[in-house]
């Protein structure tokens, strides 16, 4: 890491770690497609469900956060919450999608999130949103009415 971190600026990480997350997405649209043909696509949700589990306590318990726990007050609790409900419902109807839909049209539609969340975040947040920004957001709308055009 110090060698990635040493030839990048740190304030420019965000980008490749975002970059990594559409790969590691992407991998999962791909995954799930697969597990999900044979079960009951809720059934595949609680198999993913537990292994992220399994995973992201390893991370806090080995990188010694689980004493931080203490110190989270209740609004960040029920926002977190909030955030898992909404986590677990769109995994349930990504997977129920994939189900009975093609992966390469099911995971563009999904990405319609990228855009409702720039317009969440410029009302709830008041983060400023640019032209740039707003091009693309319409560019991901235009992509998802052609692929879902008949």
């Amino acid at each position: 890491m110090y060698f990635c971190t040493h030839y990048i600026k740190y304030k420019d990480m965000w980008k490749y770690y975002a970059l990594l997350s559409a790969l590691f997405a992407a991998l999962t649209a791909i995954f799930a497609k697969i597990g999900v043909k044979d079960i009951p696509s809720n059934l595949a949700t609680a198999i993913r469900t537990v292994v992220i589990l399994i995973i992201t306590w390893s991370i806090v318990c080995f990188g010694n956060e689980l004493k931080d726990i203490k110190t989270i007050g209740l609004h960040s609790w029920l926002f977190l919450i909030l955030s898992g409900i909404a986590t677990g419902l769109s995994w349930l109807f990504y997977f129920k999608a994939l189900q009975s839909g093609n992966v390469s049209l099911v995971a563009p539609i999904d990405k319609l999130s990228v855009v409702i969340t720039i317009v969440l975040a410029f009302l709830l947040l008041r983060e400023p949103v640019s032209m740039k920004v707003i091009v693309g957001a319409l560019l991901i709308v235009a992509g998802s009415i052609v692929i879902m055009w008949k």
